[in-house]
């Protein structure tokens, strides 16, 4: 799919508009809903494959992040055959009482999968968790950038992160039909 499509068509299936409370406690009136996109198959497919070429060479394993980054890793995953680490916020308390589930991952090149960054601060906090455990983390993909060039938190944590596209990017081919 050209990329201007497959920017229009995120727009259509995740842009809302009427009144919604943010998490920084901020009314907005519209809302980009995320798990619109996430849930349809073959819209998650064509993600994917966009997503594919900003994969750094030398990628072990795609990290998942908890729970945006779970179906675009997935979907990753089925596109490239690069295996899957799925990272929870927290370590769960019964079980293996790990945070990250799937591989070992001491001594692996990691890259970090997200579905929308805004500040980052969640990918530096599982970075940061990530490398405790021995994991090589040094790059970071999501489907949506709307960070707005507010990247200092990922920027100060070494890492380098890749966006398959802007928020205005978005907004554009939502408007531009």
């Amino acid at each position: 799919m050209e990329r201007f499509e497959l920017a229009r068509r995120i727009y259509d299936c995740a842009h809302l508009t009427g009144t919604f409370l943010l998490r920084s406690g901020k009314t907005s009136h519209e809302y980009f809903d995320k798990y619109q996109f996430e849930s349809d198959p073959k819209l998650l497919k064509e993600i994917a494959k966009g997503l594919v070429p900003l994969i750094p060479a030398g990628t072990d394993y795609l990290g998942a992040l908890e729970m945006g980054g779970i179906p675009i890793a997935t979907a990753l995953s089925f596109e490239t055959g690069i295996p899957v680490v799925f990272v929870r916020k927290e370590a769960k308390e019964y079980g293996t009482c790990k945070f990250a589930e799937g591989p070992a991952i001491k001594g692996k090149r990691l890259t970090l999968v997200e579905d929308v960054i805004t500040t980052g601060g969640q990918v530096v906090i599982s970075a940061n968790d990530l490398r405790t455990e021995g994991a090589l983390i040094e790059n970071v993909l999501c489907v949506i950038d709307r960070s707005e060039g507010q990247t200092q938190k990922i920027e100060e944590a070494g890492l380098k992160h890749r966006a398959l596209f802007t928020m205005a990017e978005l907004k554009k081919a939502g408007e531009n039909k």
